[in-house]
């Protein structure tokens, strides 16, 4: 795979305080690349100008192969997709209304509205007026509108804040499918089973700086302190290392059929982003 996103040492200052600095990491083409990190440690910023958006204080930002202030063409701007806390949507209008403005901006058939309205649970609705939407119907109509022409680039901060438990699995199912469709995603989330189960590599921003950057996998063994435990039919419970006196009380449990289960204990996403950063993922 080829190497869509390209950053290298960004630095961003505001009013001479640092929001990114020596920011460097890669994305390839086909990856969903996690971005996490408590609230104000630049992940946001770093969508924005990864969107040409804002400009940045120095380093080199290339976005299909080109400097991302390039992104600012109209033709460029049509091949990514941007999912913030900005809806994008009129609220005076229908969700069908709001989608036939992007679709002409797109050059796209209506035909496409019914399409992406199945996609995000919302067939049906497209009469309803924004402005009386739930939260959560609102933010599946922007999702909506941010995958309706099929980006190759897609951009999501907390795509899934507002879903219940079964629009969150249905957004994610729309999310894989456009993945394996070739969409490359560029994810930001607070949820870590959300962070484990949609991306190939994650980075954990702290202060403006990535601290560990892995699959979600090599992060979490990587903190493991290679212990076990094992779940026995009389309710006892152990915690074992890796020793010949473990391996016999293992194969004793499981010759006297006591044995319920065997779990490895690596920490869980957000206990490893605690421990490198001293704080946990909060909103």
């Amino acid at each position: 795979m080829s190497e869509l996103i390209e950053v290298d040492n960004l630095q961003k200052e505001f009013v001479g305080k640092k929001a990114l600095d020596a920011l460097s990491f890669t994305i390839k083409k086909g990856e969903t690349f996690g971005f996490l990190g408590p609230s104000g440690s630049g992940k946001t910023t770093t969508i924005k100008i990864l969107t040409a958006q804002l400009t940045y204080s120095s380093g080199k930002v290339h976005v299909f192969g080109q400097s991302a202030k390039q992104l600012k063409a109209p033709g460029q701007m049509k091949r990514i997709g941007v999912l913030t806390d900005n809806t994008g949507l009129y609220d005076r209008l229908t969700i069908y209304d709001n989608l036939k403005l992007y679709c002409d901006l797109y050059d796209l058939p209506y035909s496409r509205i019914n399409e992406v309205l199945e996609e995000v649970g919302l067939s049906g609705e497209e009469r309803k007026q924004v402005s009386k939407m739930s939260k959560g119907m609102k933010q599946r109509a922007t999702l909506a509108r941010t995958i309706l022409h099929k980006p190759e680039l897609l951009f999501l901060d907390e795509p899934t804040s507002s879903l219940d438990p079964v629009s969150t699995e249905r957004i994610h199912r729309v999310l894989r499918k456009l993945n394996e469709e070739g969409t490359t995603i560029f994810l930001t989330t607070h949820d870590m089973h959300e962070a484990e189960r949609m991306c190939d590599r994650l980075a954990f921003l702290n202060k403006g700086r990535i601290q560990i950057e892995g699959t979600p996998q090599e992060l979490r063994l990587n903190y493991t302190d290679s212990s076990i435990t094992i779940f026995l039919k009389n309710g006892r419970e152990y915690l074992l290392g890796h020793d010949p006196e473990s391996a016999q009380l293992i194969a004793e449990a499981i010759t006297s059929g006591q044995l319920v289960s065997i779990h490895s204990n690596e920490p869980t996403l957000g206990e490893v982003f605690a421990r490198v950063t001293g704080k946990g993922l909060l909103r």
